[in-house]
């Protein structure tokens, strides 16, 4: 749920956002455009998880690879804790 939640919140900010789950699926990696400001988009992961630990592990990948692509419909997710949006 938390891939979703990220994505509809970065199409409600009109930001290129990609994000996945790592291969233990115990954390999700995101990449943004380069030169874009990640700070909404670290805003948003916080708000949703607070306790969540963001750090930068790459720069400039010129070709980022998601697990798999799969339609992801905004309806089905909510912003915040609450399900209210942020």
């Amino acid at each position: 749920m938390l891939r979703g939640r990220l994505r509809k919140f970065a199409n409600q900010q009109q930001v290129n956002f990609l994000v996945e789950n790592d291969e233990d699926g115990e954390m999700v990696r995101f990449a943004m455009i380069v030169g874009a400001d990640p700070s909404e988009m670290i805003e948003c992961v916080k708000t949703i998880v607070p306790e969540a630990k963001i750090e930068r592990v790459m720069e400039r990948v010129s070709n980022p690879v998601l697990s798999k692509l799969k339609v992801n419909l905004d309806e089905r997710y909510s912003v915040d804790a609450s399900g209210e949006g942020i």
